[in-house]
């Protein structure tokens, strides 16, 4: 029986994943019941609006905005309600419409099916993001064709999995490293041999970015305790204890987003450094362990040093406004690095940058053992 051919064994784990993933896709996170039966969702259009019970105060304003809306779906379609939208003075909360915005709107209704109460509760954005999502799934098609079909295939996967697998898992008890652990790897296999193929290059780069990732975990273990940084300073954590969530372990669920955010750059990396070293195995065939070892350090020294400055880019992005208010207050930088939102942004970046680092060395060491074997057989994996 001869083995499959490279095209062959693409195509078969693609259908394979397409169909996990459209199984996922199914699959009950657990929480469905959680949803208020007695809600239905729907898109708007604002017909008019009376913005005179709104008080202005300087930045903020507070009140309430009396909107007229024509329902644009649902059982409901075609129907107009009145409805207020509520001010609360927070700019990050608040929103003000006007004739012409589209609404996404919550209608409560009653035993009867009638309308008790309408929520504009934000403008309507979903359909802008959907246009984006195809537009990025066009662009990865027309560019990558069929590596581009397998990127996006992954993409979707890696969306399933956190979704439907990693959240509700965390929400249910489990314990949160050793899971996000186990999702990373799982992740990474899928990513990595999509992209790669089933082959020694796909297996050199997963062994390297796992052990990158195993030791951000570590370090992320580690100095999370020391750092007493505790779960608490990641976004809508409180409210999620308040929610009926108290028995989570908020610290540990932050230890894990720590190497979960990384882990996209760790396999990028890991990546880059196997294929490197797989061109340099097929053009000298020759070539010893050690020069093999030694190309694929050199090729990830030149690629961590604008990999770790990404990493420090994306986190930084996220609290620029933080920074801005420090040194607006004329706060010294020591105090501004000892603060538990900044040192939480610091142990992200450090440990992120520190699996980086040794992701390098680790896809080396795998690709000198795997790439450059002299035993193998018609039927080893090709490269």
């Amino acid at each position: 029986m001869h083995p499959l051919s490279k095209t062959s064994r693409d195509w078969l784990l693609v259908i394979i994943f397409l169909i996990i993933s459209a199984v996922l896709y199914f699959v009950p996170t657990g929480f469905e019941s959680a949803k208020d039966e007695n809600s239905v969702h729907c898109s708007a259009r604002v017909t008019a609006v009376d913005d005179t019970e709104i008080q202005v105060l300087g930045m903020i304003r507070a009140g309430e905005q009396e909107v007229e809306l024509e329902i644009l779906d649902g059982p409901f379609r075609g129907e107009t309600f009145t409805a207020n939208n509520q001010l609360m003075g927070q700019l990050d909360r608040d929103k003000l419409f006007k004739p012409g915005d589209k609404a996404y709107v919550i209608l409560t209704v009653d035993g009867d099916g009638k309308v008790v109460f309408v929520n504009p509760q934000a403008h309507y954005r979903l359909g802008l993001e959907l246009f984006l999502l195809c537009l990025f799934a066009a662009l990865l098609l027309l560019f990558g064709g069929l590596t581009g079909f397998k990127a996006l295939l992954s993409f979707v996967f890696t969306g399933l999995v956190l979704w439907k697998v990693l959240v509700p898992l965390l929400l249910k008890g489990t314990d949160p490293v050793w899971l996000t652990l186990c999702v990373v790897a799982l992740l990474s296999s899928v990513i990595i041999f999509l992209v790669a193929g089933v082959n020694r290059t796909g297996l050199t780069a997963f062994l390297g970015a796992l052990l990158g990732v195993v030791a951000s975990c570590a370090m992320g273990v580690y100095f999370t305790g020391h750092f007493h940084v505790h779960g608490a300073v990641m976004p809508f954590a409180e409210t999620l204890l308040y929610a009926g969530y108290g028995h989570l372990n908020l610290t540990r669920v932050f230890m894990a987003g720590v190497f979960l955010s990384s882990c996209g750059a760790v396999m990028d990396l890991a990546m880059d450094v196997a294929s490197a070293m797989s061109e340099v195995v097929a053009k000298k065939p020759g070539i010893s362990r050690m020069e093999a070892i030694w190309s694929g350090i050199r090729v990830g020294r030149a690629v961590v040093g604008t990999m770790t400055t990404t990493l420090l880019l994306a986190y930084s992005g996220g609290f620029v406004t933080l920074l801005m208010a420090f040194m607006a207050q004329g706060i010294p930088l020591d105090t501004t690095f000892n603060f538990i939102y900044v040192a939480a942004e610091v142990l992200k970046t450090l440990v992120g940058s520190f699996g980086l680092v040794t992701v390098a060395p680790f896809t080396a060491l795998a690709g000198g053992l795997l790439l450059t074997s002299r035993e193998s057989s018609a039927t080893d994996l090709p490269h």
